[in-house]
């Protein structure tokens, strides 16, 4: 854990994220009297798509052969 006062802070805060950032605490101090915390932004946890729309809706048994005859009257099959 680093702690630095305010003065340090602003001008190596560059640094000083680069170091939270790597999950090193750094607190920030005024008069020695500890401030706030630096610590790294966790990244936010995607959540899976896979079975949203389970039973919102039905999938027919002929779904691949479906408008078998409009498409070959399309293309003259």
């Amino acid at each position: 854990m680093t702690t630095v006062n305010m003065h340090e802070a602003k001008t190596h805060l560059s640094r000083l994220v680069e170091q939270a950032a790597k999950g090193e605490t750094v607190i920030i101090a005024k008069a020695g009297k500890p401030m706030v915390k630096l610590v790294p932004v966790e990244a936010p946890v995607r959540k899976s798509r896979m079975g949203t729309l389970m039973g919102q809706f039905t999938i027919p048994d002929d779904f691949d052969r479906m408008f078998d005859k409009e498409i070959e009257e399309l293309f003259g099959l």
